[in-house]
């Protein structure tokens, strides 16, 4: 059945979103994540024997595809210094660029999306929590991964330890291999650029990105091929708990802070002054009652004894 308004009434327009309240949100949430994992270190021969089990688990299905991106990302430099650079900076940089892009230009959709993300991000921080994972770069070396962050720590600007800025890998959280954000991140930025890219170049982009940090964070022996699959499954479910999430936003907001009560349509124009008293002009006219100031009233050219009252006299015959 369609909506339909009270009819003179309007209702208020959607409050806008703004920058300054959109940001604090957007760092809360991710300050609750960098938080997250950190106090989520866990038992370090828990993470190792999760990493191991998701191991044995993909060499039983013939889904090991780390071991040959490891060897090729560390014994080509070409292709392993790109990939650390890849994997120590895009999801700082495109993410947050992704987010900009679609709340400058594209705010109807801007609030879905921020909410999906933010929604996912938070799923991701429970995976961290209750399952941590030693990442392959972690695992003894006689499991045959090389820590190609470390083997080229001299490029950039990241340490032996994890991508975090060299001398600050004790404030990160190692061990939150499961699920792989960097992939979910990636995921979300795809979808955005090919839904509302709109141009060929946008919709390559959104394609090209989470394939090739998925390559990357496998070559650089930062997740397992489940990790990437955890990171796109934590994307499938927060896009599903997105609008149950607004949803119950509105309903706090609605409780909390009043609403701006309906306008009534005639509302401007009662407190107005009236220019014409009240006076209609018909068609043909330019000053109101021109044509009853010049004839009687009811003695309209050619009109009938019916159309002049009932006072009117009746005409010669």
């Amino acid at each position: 059945m369609p909506h339909t308004e009270t009819p003179g009434t309007e209702a208020a327009p959607a409050p806008r979103l703004r920058w300054w309240t959109e940001l604090p949100l957007i760092l809360l949430v991710y300050a609750c994540y960098s938080a997250g994992r950190l106090l989520a270190r866990g038992d370090v021969s828990g993470a190792v024997d999760h990493g191991l089990t998701i191991l044995r688990f993909e060499k039983a299905l013939y889904l090991n595809f780390e071991h040959p991106l490891n060897r090729l990302f560390t014994r080509e430099a070409w292709i392993g210094i790109p990939a650390d650079f890849w994997y120590a900076s895009l999801h700082y940089l495109v993410t947050p660029a992704v987010l900009v892009w679609l709340f400058r230009s594209r705010a109807v959709r801007y609030r879905a999306a921020r909410t999906w993300l933010m929604t996912s991000t938070l799923i991701g921080l429970i995976g961290f929590t209750l399952l941590p994972t030693c990442p392959p770069r972690l695992l003894d070396a006689s499991h045959g991964f090389v820590d190609t962050m470390a083997q080229y720590s001299s490029y950039g600007w990241w340490g032996g330890a994890a991508s975090a800025p060299r001398g600050m890998g004790d404030m990160t959280n190692q061990y939150a291999a499961m699920p792989s954000l960097h992939v979910g991140w990636a995921l979300w930025c795809g979808v955005m650029l090919w839904r509302h890219g709109g141009t060929r170049a946008a919709k390559s982009a959104g394609v090209a990105y989470p394939l090739i940090t998925t390559i990357v964070v496998m070559g650089t022996a930062n997740h397992y091929f489940l990790d990437a699959v955890a990171g796109a499954a934590v994307m499938g479910v927060g896009l599903l708990l997105a609008p149950v999430v607004m949803r119950t936003a509105d309903r706090v907001k609605a409780r909390f802070v009043p609403s701006a009560a309906p306008v009534a349509a005639g509302s401007s124009a009662a407190g107005s002054s009236i220019v014409s008293a009240g006076c209609q002009t018909s068609a043909g006219e330019r000053i109101p009652r021109q044509r009853e100031s010049r004839l009687g009233a009811g003695a309209e050219p050619g009109a009938s004894p019916k159309d002049a009252g009932d006072g009117a006299p009746a005409p010669a015959r």
